[in-house]
């Protein structure tokens, strides 16, 4: 118990609850955290509630009842996700990028830990109403992003194998297709890593096909565990609709444009900023 000037309780409030992200906080603890009436308290949380909505961080809901409380819901508006994206888009029309077949040089990026917050925060936004366990990615230059999605959403995450590990214990394997080149490749899944009948949020940082999430969609179903959504960072764009392997995704850019003899790159904005898109 600490009793602190109204002020600096605000900033280590405010801390605390974006520190807890999607945990609901009783306003008896922060009543006597800060040895303060849960009126003051109350007065502080709109304060802060106001805030965190004005600026695009979050949203700050109240729950009633016995058990009630605050809960912080990270959010990112689409005009702050646009601004976003269409950095990350300067960044990745760099010619020196471009890779043979197509690909795209982005580990860099992905290595970038402000950057990968804030994309983070952005499925985090996209998918915050979804009843999720989990989130899922394969190994490896997706992990970033899964782990800065799960911060934000206060989950844990489960890393698909390319092999199987010794030190994982007995596992399920599967063959798969690659969307791309049509060529069959193995994941597997530690049968401890994740909870049978789980729901499972899946994200990556390219997708051509889908081949990949759909190798993950269906390694999931041997646990009978539940899809509740897809997210991409980028997407390859002039794949026909034919060709891709997973139909319900949200992608945050796209892969417009490639010419391999002058190296020239173009990025646009992917599918999460269609006005049409009901994904």
């Amino acid at each position: 118990m600490k009793k602190l000037k109204r002020s600096a309780r605000l900033v280590e409030m405010t801390q605390y609850l974006l520190a807890k992200p999607h945990v609901i906080v009783p306003l008896t603890m922060f009543a006597d955290r800060y040895a303060s009436a849960k009126s003051s308290i109350s007065e502080d949380l709109t304060i802060i509630k106001e805030v965190f909505e004005s600026e695009g961080i979050g949203e700050l809901h109240t729950l009633a009842g016995a058990a009630g409380g605050v809960k912080f819901v990270p959010k990112m508006s689409r005009a702050g996700a646009l601004q976003l994206v269409n950095g990350v888009c300067r960044l990745l029309e760099q010619p020196e990028r471009l890779l043979p077949g197509g690909y795209l040089y982005m580990s860099d990026i992905l290595g970038q830990p402000a950057i990968m917050n804030e994309i983070g925060r952005t499925f985090a936004s996209v998918f915050a109403d979804k009843p999720i366990d989990v989130v899922m990615t394969v190994e490896t230059k997706g992990i970033p992003l899964a782990y800065a999605t799960a911060a934000h959403l206060n989950l844990p995450v489960v890393i698909v194998r390319r092999d199987p590990k010794v030190t994982e214990g007995s596992s399920v394997s599967i063959n798969y297709v690659s969307g791309s080149n049509k060529r069959i490749h193995t994941m597997t899944l530690a049968r401890r890593a994740l909870k049978s009948k789980a729901n499972v949020l899946i994200v990556d940082d390219f997708m051509r096909a889908g081949g990949t999430a759909r190798g993950m969609m269906d390694l999931l179903q041997e646990f009978e565990a539940t899809v509740q959504g897809v997210g991409v960072l980028v997407e390859a764009g002039g794949v026909d609709e034919e060709e891709l392997l997973v139909e319900d995704y949200v992608s945050l850019a796209r892969l417009a444009y490639v010419d391999p003899k002058t190296r020239e790159i173009r990025m646009a904005p992917g599918n999460y900023f269609e006005e049409d898109t009901t994904r």
